[in-house]
Formats: C-alpha cells, sequence, structure tokens
C-alpha cells in the first residue's frame, strides 16, 4: 500500500532532522580516523572497530617494523573512505527512508 503525500511528507521532515551531516563525517574522519569515528557516526560499527584495530596494532607493532605494513594498510583505507564518505551517508540516509517507511505502515 503506498504512502499518502502527507506521510511521505512526514518521513522527508524526519529524515531532515536526522539526518547524517556529511561535514561533520569529513571532520570525524580529518581528525579521529585512526579510532573510525566517522565510520562509527555513519552506523558501520564493525568496519569502525577494524579500522582502530589496524591503526593500534599498527602503532603497537611499530618496533617489530610490522607496524609499518600494518599502518600503510591503515593509510590506504583512511584515504579511500575520503571517497566513500558521502555515499556511506546517502547509504545510510536510505536506510532510515525505508525504516520509516516500514514502520508508517506497519502503523496503518
Amino acid at each position: 500500500m503506498a504512502l499518502t503525500t502527507e506521510q511521505m511528507m512526514l518521513v522527508e521532515q524526519r529524515l531532515g532532522n536526522d539526518r547524517k551531516s556529511v561535514g561533520v563525517a569529513y571532520l570525524l574522519w580529518l581528525f579521529l580516523s585512526g579510532l573510525g569515528a566517522h565510520r562509527f557516526y555513519l552506523g558501520r560499527p564493525g568496519t569502525a572497530v577494524a579500522q582502530m584495530g589496524l591503526f593500534v596494532l599498527g602503532w603497537v607493532l611499530l618496533v617489530v617494523a610490522v607496524g609499518f605494513v600494518l599502518l600503510l594498510a591503515w593509510g590506504i583505507w583512511a584515504l579511500i573512505d575520503a571517497f566513500l564518505i558521502p555515499g556511506m551517508v546517502e547509504e545510510d540516509t536510505r536506510r532510515r527512508r525505508e525504516r520509516l517507511v516500514a514502520d508508517l505502515r506497519a502503523g496503518l
């Protein structure tokens, strides 16, 4: 069953209030990417923990030179994330929209 115009306006208004900011995501990436903060913010805790683990393990193992490889891998991943952030924000918005529409349909 299709939603009415008022219901779709309600969904879009709610999304406008709850939408994740690309600017905030980039600030988190710039200052706290070693902790995966931008990925936590965008609802990707699994990869955020992996990114944080790679960063921390890289620094810990730096004394045995293996850390260079881990930090290089983390650096490449962080650089790629700079290009992926807008898409991650849109994906989060799409998931929120689907959830709100499903909640409205369930309430009918």
